[in-house]
């Protein structure tokens, strides 16, 4: 039987191999729990941001959606708006003009519209209107000097649509209220006044195209 002896320094070797052994385990072990436990965390984090984010997707969504109902209802009040000022107009194509009428000729109706003169008819014999040329808020009948005979005034009144073509276009002195006469013959009459010259006024008539 062989006795083996150790030397103290093949036993110190042995101790710090097994030492460097249980420390690379030990390490080893504590890594991998941590590691284990960073991954469940950032699961559970990225689960929480994720239901997050769906929530703001959804809460987005729900403003875009309310935004576009929003967007919708306005786009119908200002159509509708529209519609009910467009029931009574006149357009001339020639002048790129197409506004709204109302009744009356006083300032505050013609700051926003074509005036409309009282005593005249609205559909049936002669209509009498009149509108600013120049110096405020609308000047509708700026370009009215443009037309000649021939050309052509579409009038709308509630479901009444006619087209007049334009037969005379002369300066008259603003005392002269004889072209807002009433006529057997539909016609339309457009008043304006004439720049710089306060006491004349010009006048364009159209009579109904059938």
């Amino acid at each position: 039987m062989s006795i083996i002896i150790y030397t103290s320094k093949f036993i110190n070797i042995i101790s710090i191999i097994i030492s460097i052994i249980i420390y690379i385990f030990i390490n080893f072990f504590i890594y991998k729990v941590d590691f284990s436990i960073n991954k469940v965390k950032f699961k559970a984090d990225f689960v929480s941001e994720e239901n997050s984010n769906q929530n703001e997707t959804f809460n987005s969504s729900n403003l875009v959606e309310d935004n576009v109902i929003i967007l919708e209802e306005n786009d119908a009040t200002i159509s509708q708006e529209k519609n009910d000022e467009y029931e009574w107009y006149i357009e001339i194509e020639k002048i790129s003009l197409k506004a709204p009428i109302q009744e009356g000729t006083t300032q505050s109706v013609m700051e926003d519209y074509v005036g409309h003169f009282e005593e005249t008819s609205k559909d049936e014999g002669n209509v009498g209107l009149a509108a600013h040329n120049r110096g405020y808020k609308n000047n509708y009948f700026s370009r009215v000097k443009e037309l000649k005979e021939g050309d052509e005034i579409k009038y709308k009144y509630k479901n009444i649509e006619k087209t007049y073509e334009i037969t005379k276009h002369e300066i008259i002195k603003n005392t002269d209220w004889s072209n807002l006469e009433d006529t057997e013959e539909n016609m339309i009459t457009l008043i304006t006044c004439v720049e710089n010259q306060p006491e004349y006024r010009r006048c364009v008539q159209g009579i109904e195209i059938k």
